[in-house]
């Protein structure tokens, strides 16, 4: 304390004896407490390897079972491999004998032009389907809502296997309701007709399970868009006089564009990787008449034992669905930069 002789009392801070001028003064409380050290004397990650720590188990996984399988078919699809080779565990190089082969045979033309033909079918048939259920879910009250929504879960729930099965008993040649149908309205020539004689009735077929089967999906997915579509357009588009098409096309369907792109994306992939509903409603028959590109490589691959053909046409299956999907993503890239 030091008073001066005004009378005044203040207090003056005197410096340790043993601080000198040069060393750096104690922090005051006022700067804020000091981190604390990790226990155990371990080092804090930094916080931008995070996400990325997160992120490794699912990355590791996907390529484990993913990539992995992916590298391993491209190398086979260039290797000479049969039975034989198999047999004695020989893997001879073959370079591009198997695309060669591939792209010089009319059979598997004709198979990438019927798995087109039947990608497109399914998918405009899925579309135009399912959007029209799911305005009438929309427009539907809360229990016929309900009721037929349960029905859509329940055919999307159903497993693909069983799905065939009960197709193929319905166009059973024998005891199918199909052909009972047929004849009570009076058709005749359906006693014991065989649904299954040609590719195009056996793929006519299965487009209606494929159909069946991805309706609900997106039924639902377009009553969920419907939902955020505000009352008030609908109530703006009825005082200019749009009837119902008009409506739709002038204020549903460009809300919901992103819907309709991602949804026909999905369908897309979904219809031309095909496989079960194909082999199992008639293995690709009758003659492999039937036979979409997933099936065309399975047959050759493990009934004919061209392992390496089969893996080139795996490949080459996949490139072709991506230039395929190329379109889409440019309008996806296209839709979001106008957003």
């Amino acid at each position: 304390m030091t008073v001066h002789s005004q009378g005044a009392t203040t207090s003056a801070p005197q410096d340790a004896p043993h601080q000198s001028a040069g060393r750096p003064k104690a922090q005051s409380p006022a700067a804020g407490p000091r981190p604390t050290p990790p226990r155990g004397g371990r080092k804090q990650l930094p916080s931008g390897w995070l996400p990325y720590l997160l992120v490794l188990p699912a990355v590791a996984s996907m390529a484990l079972l993913l990539l992995y399988p992916l590298i391993k078919n491209v190398i086979l699809s260039f290797q000479d491999i049969n039975k034989i080779e198999f047999i004695q565990r020989k893997y001879p190089f073959g370079g591009f004998a198997n695309y060669t082969q591939l792209i010089g045979d009319s059979n598997f033309w004709t198979v990438v032009a019927r798995s087109f033909l039947f990608t497109f079918a399914n998918v405009a048939l899925i579309m135009v389907i399912g959007s029209l259920i799911g305005i009438l879910l929309n427009r539907l009250g809360k229990w016929m809502r309900l009721v037929l929504s349960m029905a859509l879960v329940m055919a999307w729930a159903m497993p693909i296997v069983a799905s065939v099965q009960v197709f193929y008993w319905l166009f059973d040649e024998q005891f199918g309701v199909m052909n009972w149908v047929m004849r009570t309205l009076g058709f005749s020539g359906y006693e014991q007709h065989n649904w299954f004689e040609t590719g195009l009735s056996t793929l006519t077929i299965v487009t209606l399970l494929v159909v069946w089967g991805s309706i609900p999906f997106v039924a639902l997915n377009m009553y969920a868009g419907l939902t955020t579509v505000g009352a008030e357009l609908y109530e703006a588009a009825r005082m200019d006089g749009a009837n119902g098409w008009q409506t739709f096309w002038k204020v549903v369907f460009p809300n919901l564009k992103p819907f309709f792109l991602v949804t026909t994306f999905l369908e897309v992939i979904w219809v031309f990787k095909a496989f079960t509903q194909v082999y199992a409603m008639n293995k690709g028959g009758p003659d492999r008449a039937s036979e979409i590109l997933p099936v065309f490589a399975y047959v050759e691959g493990q009934s004919q034992a061209h392992y390496g053909l089969a893996a080139a046409i795996s490949v080459l299956t996949i490139l072709i669905l991506l230039v395929v999907m190329s379109f889409y993503f440019r309008l996806i890239l296209k839709q979001e930069e106008e957003q």
